[in-house]
């Protein structure tokens, strides 16, 4: 994806007009269809993921950090507008321009400005909410820890006696068939119900 990049960067130096009616024009289709195409969720989605998760990438094998604050930024308010979506996207989704205002948004959010939406969402909804319920966010964390745990240990026990009784009845079972006489001896024959007559003569 860096090597389009660059392409992309050296072709708008040596024509930059060009290269912006190129841009204008891919983005007139791309929103045209965001508003009358197929899989128009999708698209939205997966253009607000591409990008970013290559720009994370590169700030995760660099040594700057501002770039990795900017980055973790980004995803946190993208998993917090993905939760809000989930339980609004049943009526949201009705509105016919509402995936193009969503690519505008992410967009907005990933834009390579010190004002970007991420930055703008995460400073005056997110972080203030968070150091608001703070105390319960984390009260509500350990509960769910405390309980994950405990059913994975009743879990564990559970599955370890069934393991053990299973074990148990196999050795019951072989010891019964060790323990049990071996026979060789035919089995008796029926008695015949047929009396021969003594004045019988050949």
């Amino acid at each position: 994806m860096e090597s389009y990049i660059n392409i992309a960067k050296e072709n708008f130096r040596e024509n930059p007009k060009a290269f912006r009616f190129a841009a204008k024009g891919v983005a007139g289709l791309i929103a045209i269809w965001l508003v009358f195409g197929y899989a128009a969720a999708f698209i939205s989605s997966f253009l607000g993921f591409v990008y970013p998760a290559y720009c994370s990438i590169k700030a995760i094998e660099s040594t700057e950090k501002d770039d990795d604050t900017q980055w973790l930024t980004y995803w946190t308010v993208y998993s917090a507008f993905g939760m809000v979506e989930f339980f609004s996207d049943i009526f949201l989704s009705w509105f016919p321009f509402y995936y193009l205002f969503k690519m505008i948004l992410l967009i907005w959010c990933m834009a390579p400005i010190s004002n970007n939406g991420a930055n703008v969402l995460y400073h005056r909804v997110l972080k203030p909410f968070f150091l608001k319920h703070e105390r319960e966010i984390e009260d509500a964390m350990n509960k769910a820890t405390e309980f994950a745990s405990s059913t994975l240990d009743e879990a564990k026990e559970a599955a370890s006696e069934h393991v053990a009784d299973i074990a148990a009845q196999q050795v019951k079972d072989a010891m019964k068939a060790q323990s049990a006489p071996e026979t060789n001896e035919p089995p008796p024959q029926p008695e015949s119900t047929f009396e021969e007559d003594p004045d019988h003569q050949d």
